[in-house]
């Protein structure tokens, strides 16, 4: 697991922030096409197919995509929805998570422990 310094994180946002809207976008485009495609799915004869079924293929693919390279930056994905995300990282001797979401500020303020998620996060105390 790559641990980040608060500035290493810093620093990789504003690529990490783009491919997440992107990534948002795509989810959304989903989850408008995903009825049809269960419908689709469940049709028994051959051939059948869906109306858009190459873009939600494609979709699909290109979020998948994203999760990978997010995951090999390092960044743990934990809702493609609301672009929630966590950068591993040491504080006081401990593993923590340094945690951000789409919409919040252009620099990271919270973190929180490994076991406690979103609604344990604490404010990262400035020096």
């Amino acid at each position: 697991m790559k641990l980040f310094t608060i500035t290493e994180a810093n620093d990789l946002l504003p690529q990490v922030k783009t491919e997440l809207e992107r990534m948002k976008a795509l989810y959304s485009s989903i989850e408008l096409l995903r009825e049809s495609a269960k419908a689709a799915a469940t049709v028994s004869n051959f051939g059948g197919g869906m109306i858009g079924g190459s873009n939600y293929v494609q979709n699909l693919y290109e979020v998948g995509k994203i999760t990978t390279e997010l995951h090999e930056l390092g960044v743990q994905l934990k809702d493609y929805e609301s672009g929630l995300i966590d950068f591993p990282a040491m504080h006081e001797g401990r593993v923590v998570l340094l945690c951000w979401k789409l919409g919040e500020q252009e620099y990271i303020e919270w973190f929180h422990e490994l076991d406690d998620g979103f609604t344990g996060r604490k404010r990262i105390e400035s020096d």
